[in-house]
Parts: structure tokens; C-alpha cells; sequence
């Protein structure tokens, strides 16, 4: 009777002490730091990754990430030196370097999150309105950023925190100014598009001009030397008749007369009203060529027009 009773207490005592064992168990992973508080109140601050023991019960364990943690700011709008609104986005990247300070000064990530996001955003204002627009997008951006680390750093040590770095993601004019700032360009960059047609046009409107001149002054060159050649040939033309005509009067006479007869006398084409005794028929008349009363003409038939 008392034996299996024995036994039986002796397991139900196994059982207790291996939950209060288990129960007294905690590890801390590389990634974490650990705080054991009791009551709520702090007993130690674990930085080392292991195994350790608490009091079960009484002690409970609050880890902490000690990895870099990643922090987005909303969107905000600061007023630049010159007087220009900006919409800045930035990212913050720190780590926990004193969990036991963090607890105490803000006892959770998401407080911590809420004052980090304070302390930059008041930070960035400061900073950001002491430089002009262009010093913010180009010129300073990076030292501005270091201020803005720096200084955010100074505060975050009071949470135990420690800034690892501070980037302005995008820095731009807010939409209506951006709409303005687009419609002045597009407006200038048409005036110069005009421009630029407009001196076309003249430039075309010169060479055009000039090549139709320089066209009028080879057309006038050309008909000049056609007229010369043309009265040289007319020239030549009339001494050579005039020649023949010498040589053989009679014979360049008939000649000339068979042209005009074949001018004048082409096949449904011809309406000459002439006197039969025309000298124009003479050698109809007489192969001599003689008329009006036998004698030969004092001079030849005019020549015809050449074909």
C-alpha cells in the first residue's frame, strides 16, 4: 500500500522539478539580447548568446533584436532657405546597442519607432531649412544627410540606439508646383522650337531666293548665247546663199523657187488666190523662167522660210 503511494509521489515530485527545470530555462540567440526582470523589475542584461537560468515564477525574459532594424518616414513637407516647399521621403537604418537604456527609456520597438520617426523628422527640418533647393536635390545632398545622421544620433544614444545611417529617398517639388514647373518648361521649349522653325523658314526662304536668282541669270546666259549662236548661224546662213547665189544666179533662182514651190504647195493645205501670170508660176509658165513679155527675171525668187 505505501510503496505504489511512494511511487507515485515520487513521480508527481520528478514531474515538478523537471517543470520548474524547464520553466527556469531561457536561451538567447545570436540575434537577441535578453532582460530578466523580476517583478518588473531588471536583474540582468544578457549580450552574449547562450544558455541561462531564471527564477520560475517569479522572473520573466524580454528579448530585444540587436540586428539593423529598418525605419520609412512618411512623407513630409519642409520648407527649403529660398522659400521652396519640398516633399522629402526618407529611411532611417540603426541598431540597439544598450537594451537595458532602450527598456527604460522606451520599453518596446514600436515606442522606440514613434520617437526615432520624431526625433528625424524634427531633425530634417531644422537641417533641410538652412539650404536652398538646389544644395537639397544635387549639390549638398550627401553632407546634409550626414548632418541629419549625426545630429538624430546625439538623440537616439538617450534610447540606447545608435544610427546607422539616414538617406533621403526623394526630394521633389509637391504636384502643383511640379505641374508648373512642367508647363514652363514645355512653354519654353516650344518658344525655342519656334524659334528654330522660324529661322528655318528664313534661312529656307534665302536659299530659295538665291537659287531661283542664280536660275534666272543661267536662263538669261543661255538665251543670250542661243541668240548670239542663233544670228551667228543666220549669218553664216545668208553668206553661204549669198554665195551660191553668185556662183550661178539662173540655177539658184530655179532652186530656190522648187523650195517655195514645195512650201507653199502642200497637199490639202494650200489656198493661194494668185493671178496665173504671177511670177510666183514663172517657171510654170516657161522652164526659162522668163516672164512678162520673155525676159528673165532681174533677180531671183526670195527665199523661202526653211523648214
Amino acid at each position: 500500500m505505501n510503496s505504489p503511494a511512494l511511487r507515485t509521489g515520487f513521480v508527481v515530485l520528478l514531474a515538478l522539478v523537471l517543470i520548474a527545470l524547464y520553466s527556469s530555462i531561457f536561451i538567447v540567440q545570436q540575434t537577441q539580447y535578453a532582460l530578466v526582470l523580476r517583478f518588473g523589475a531588471v536583474q540582468s542584461a544578457l549580450r552574449e548568446p547562450g544558455l541561462y537560468f531564471k527564477v520560475p515564477l517569479m522572473d520573466a525574459v524580454t528579448y530585444f533584436d540587436r540586428r539593423v532594424l529598418d525605419l520609412d518616414l512618411p512623407v513630409q513637407t519642409i520648407l527649403s532657405a529660398d522659400r521652396q516647399n519640398l516633399e522629402v521621403d526618407a529611411f532611417t537604418r540603426y541598431r540597439i546597442i544598450d537594451p537595458l537604456k532602450f527598456y527604460q527609456a522606451v520599453g518596446s520597438l514600436p515606442l522606440a519607432n514613434q520617437r526615432l520617426a520624431s526625433f528625424t523628422n524634427s531633425v530634417m527640418r531644422n537641417v533641410l531649412a538652412s539650404a536652398s533647393r538646389d544644395a537639397i536635390v544635387r549639390t549638398e545632398r550627401s553632407g546634409l544627410m550626414q548632418r541629419i545622421q549625426e545630429d538624430v544620433n546625439r538623440q537616439a544614444q538617450s534610447l540606447g540606439i545608435e544610427m546607422i545611417d539616414v538617406r533621403l529617398t526623394r526630394v521633389d517639388l509637391p504636384a502643383a508646383n511640379s505641374q508648373a514647373v512642367y508647363q514652363r518648361m514645355r512653354t519654353e521649349r516650344e518658344r525655342e522650337a519656334a524659334d528654330l522653325r522660324a529661322n528655318g523658314q528664313q534661312q529656307a526662304q534665302t536659299i530659295r531666293a538665291r537659287a531661283e536668282r542664280e536660275a534666272t541669270v543661267i536662263r538669261a546666259d543661255a538665251n543670250r548665247q542661243s541668240e548670239e549662236l542663233r544670228g551667228q548661224g543666220d549669218a553664216d546662213r545668208n553668206r553661204i546663199l549669198a554665195e551660191a547665189f553668185g556662183q550661178d544666179p539662173d540655177f539658184f533662182a530655179f532652186f530656190r523657187s522648187l523650195q517655195a514651190y514645195e512650201t507653199g504647195l502642200k497637199s490639202g493645205e494650200t489656198r493661194l488666190v494668185l493671178s496665173p501670170n504671177s511670177s510666183f508660176f514663172r517657171y510654170f509658165n516657161d522652164p526659162s523662167g522668163r516672164a512678162n513679155g520673155g525676159q528673165a527675171p532681174a533677180s531671183p525668187a526670195q527665199p523661202a522660210p526653211a523648214q
